[in-house]
């Protein structure tokens, strides 16, 4: 496990602890098969950075993971995951594709790996991704219209909805703000939840992507049911009942749903 991994595994243990409650130095060794010395090392950097408190013998949680938070606020959160995340989600786009393209930290990523898929015709709805796509050789980049979220840069709104209604495309890479074995997927945005529901009606197929800390979550706004995607991409820990107790359920509940789900 390379640092940069290690801290994100490190940083959702901490955060997965009940509030008020600390883990361990110990416990944190233990689960990452690293050296006590090593653990404190890592937390000493994330506590530079807010995101966990040193307290004796162990961590809390330094401030709460808010969704709502804007995209500067969340684009350094596991994004050593998320790169990973990216380039298997690409790898599934063949060349030639119209392809639809959320917004989201992680679809910034698949953006940048979709880059060497050309060519392609890539429609955006992040500001971001547009940034990364733009003169990029084999890329004809679309930006769909629309207003943008402030602090997201997400493009939303009717004119994002009606753009979208007339357009086609062979693939949508849908981010998700959480999957639910139960209430299916789901976002923490009204406009965000509408927006995927219509590119999810104007493709031929849907690859979902979203690290495993969204699992098990149910947000506020239901986007669709579990079948309404073919594809789902995470990362391997979420088949980890003790780092994500929400994990193992609901890719399960995918599976027998019919989404083909692939851990990265």
């Amino acid at each position: 496990m390379d640092v940069a991994d290690r801290l994100d595994l490190t940083l959702r243990l901490v955060q997965g602890q009940d509030p008020g409650q600390r883990i361990s130095v110990a416990e944190l060794a233990q689960r990452l098969g690293v050296s006590e010395m090593t653990v404190r090392r890592d937390l000493d950097a994330l506590e530079r950075q807010g995101l966990v408190r040193r307290v004796h013998g162990g961590a809390v949680p330094g401030r709460p993971r808010a969704e709502g938070g804007g995209f500067e606020a969340r684009q350094a959160w596991q994004a050593a995951t998320k790169d990973r995340l990216g380039a298997a989600v690409a790898a599934l786009v063949e060349p030639g594709s119209r392809v639809l393209l959320d917004a989201g930290t992680t679809t910034v990523h698949v953006a940048e790996h979709l880059a060497a898929r050309g060519p392609l015709t890539v429609a955006v709805l992040s500001l971001q991704a547009a940034l990364r796509l733009a003169d990029r050789p084999g890329i004809e980049l679309v930006v769909v219209g629309g207003r943008s979220r402030p602090g997201e840069r997400s493009l939303v709104g009717p004119l994002a909805l009606r753009t979208l209604e007339s357009l086609a495309f062979d693939v949508f890479v849908m981010s998700i703000g959480g999957v639910h074995a139960v209430h299916g997927w789901s976002e923490f945005s009204l406009e965000d939840a509408a927006v995927k529901q219509a590119g999810l009606g104007q493709a031929a197929r849907t690859l979902a992507v979203a690290d495993a800390t969204k699992l098990g979550v149910r947000a506020f706004s239901q986007v669709a049911p579990l079948d309404a995607v073919h594809t789902f991409v995470t990362d391997a820990a979420a088949a980890d009942p003790a780092t994500h107790p929400g994990g193992p359920p609901t890719l399960d509940a995918l599976r027998e749903s019919g989404v083909e789900t692939r851990l990265s």
